[in-house]
């Protein structure tokens, strides 16, 4: 086989990076640069555009040059990028009409709850693009950008100008300016994509007053993004696979089947379950997304997701603010030296609590403090408070969707958590799977790319390369599992604000 890698570029907050992958999905390359984060007022979060791409067009030499691996051997190119920021561009000069407005930005809020404020159009949105409507999302981003930078209203009007999620602003620059196209995923969390019609939807762009000649073309995950042809770049190789970070984990992770689901334990948590064909509308908070699909999926794809705001915050927090551990590892450690928590209960509602309770007013609380708990009792709750949370969205995902999750594949820097991940499946009476390749976004990224030109055959290859994970698997009784988890709501009841 001449070609003998993937390139999976993974495009994050505050790095750009580029992997390596081998046909047995083995990195064995990796090249990293961060570039700046700009904070012009509190709430506002902004990247300069040329920063993204001159550090992910950087990273690509750097890999090519570090691993000695020449541009001949590379298959393909598989993108995965920070979802939702957004970034609006003249198409004659290539020049960004400003900074990116990033996903964290809160700018954009007032314009969503005008938006929202006519009867009926909150439920419309959730309904066509399965988000709660927030600034978190594209589309009032675009509005303000269109608003607020001088004379960007009359181009976007004549047609001069393009709007990309983060993927398409480097398919953009990646093919010279060829190709204007996202994927089914980065599309799906504009808040202007019908996640039913796979379409961009005329009634939302009317919403948000945002012209469709500014819209790239919405493509499979799996499929045709052109060939690179800049400059900075070896030219001629294909890009072939694009999915935002969440999607491109899930598939990173083989969750290709309905009822399968990852967690990626980061600062907080993001929690995903493939629903298959079935778009579920939640109830409870959860958001509806498409999902990255295999070349030849009949029809869109979806998933539910859920977030858990402070996972591995709550052990910088151990660490930072309470001082009880000097690094990560140490509170694995002291949860250990202790049988249990002796009644103690961390409840880390540090910002709020999210899904499944969305009560922004509550705040955290250490529950059944006695004169006998010490560091290493308190150090064991905060890492089973991650798990308790994850648990309630998994719970909440189980309901709504029909689908039981037996098994959960995860990944992120908590999941090296030994005694995190045995509490968390004893938890949720099912088996943790941990890759021993840690690169899931990437590996995602890879996998799709690798999918369309045929350097994997398909996902049973695929599946077949996940046989040397890790595993955790239950051995908690159920009467023990039950008075926790009855505990643990018993500690959330009393930090909510109630009305």
């Amino acid at each position: 086989m001449s070609k003998k890698y993937v390139l999976a570029l993974d495009q994050g907050t505050t790095s750009s990076r580029a992997i390596l992958f081998d046909h047995a999905g083995q990195p064995v390359g990796i090249a990293q640069h961060p570039f700046r984060q700009i904070y012009p007022k509190p709430g506002w979060v902004e990247h300069d555009p040329r920063e993204i791409a001159s550090s992910q067009l950087g990273v690509i030499t750097e890999v090519l040059v570090s691993s000695g691996v020449s541009p001949e051997e590379i298959d393909s190119i598989g993108i995965t990028n920070q979802r939702e920021t957004t970034v609006v561009w003249n198409r004659e000069t290539g020049a960004p009409i400003a900074n990116a407005i990033v996903w964290q930005c809160r700018r954009t809020t007032d314009i969503v709850e005008e938006v929202c404020a006519r009867p009926g159009v909150r439920e419309l949105i959730q309904a066509k693009t399965g988000l709660i409507p927030d600034a978190y999302f594209s589309a009032s981003k675009i509005k303000w950008l269109l608003d607020h930078v001088p004379g960007a209203r009359e181009a976007a009007e004549a047609g001069k100008l393009a709007f990309g999620t983060v993927d398409t602003w480097l398919i953009w620059q990646l093919t010279g300016g060829a190709v204007h196209a996202t994927d089914v995923t980065n599309a799906s969390r504009t808040m202007l994509f019908n996640i039913h019609t796979g379409e961009w939807d005329e009634e939302l762009l009317e919403l948000f007053d945002v012209p469709a000649s500014l819209l790239p073309e919405v493509r499979p995950s799996s499929g045709d993004f052109g060939i690179t042809a800049c400059a900075a770049v070896p030219a001629g190789i294909p890009i072939r696979g694009v999915a935002g970070d969440q999607q491109a984990v899930l598939f990173g992770q083989c969750c290709f089947d309905p009822g399968r689901a990852k967690n990626t334990y980061g600062t907080g948590c993001f929690m995903l379950l493939h629903t298959g064909h079935t778009a579920v509308e939640s109830q409870n908070g959860l958001v509806t997304t498409v999902a990255a699909s295999a070349p030849g999926a009949d029809g869109l794809e979806y998933a539910l997701e859920g977030s858990v705001f402070v996972a591995g915050a709550v052990v910088q927090w151990l660490r930072d603010e309470l001082g009880i551990i000097q690094n990560a590892a140490e509170s694995e450690d002291l949860a250990n030296s202790v049988p249990d928590s002796a009644g103690v209960v961390v409840v880390p509602a540090f910002t709020g609590l999210g899904a499944p309770y969305w009560d922004s007013e509550a705040r955290g609380a250490i529950f059944g403090l006695t004169r006998g708990a010490n560091r290493a009792h308190i150090a064991r709750a905060a890492l089973e408070s991650m798990a308790y949370q994850v648990a309630d969205v998994a719970a909440t995902m189980e309901r709504e969707s029909g689908h039981a999750i037996d098994q959960l594949n995860v990944d992120g820097g908590a999941s090296a958590n030994g005694f995190l991940m045995q509490f968390q499946a004893d938890i949720l009476n099912a088996q943790l799977n941990r890759p021993k390749v840690l690169e899931s976004t990437g590996l995602g990224a890879a996998f799709l790319a690798g999918l369309s030109t045929g350097f994997w055959e398909g996902t049973t290859e695929l599946r077949a390369m996940r046989e040397r994970d890790d595993h955790f698997r239950p051995a908690m009784i159920e009467a023990e599992r039950e008075e926790k988890l009855a505990n643990w709501h018993a500690a959330v009841s009393r930090v909510m604000i109630h009305e």
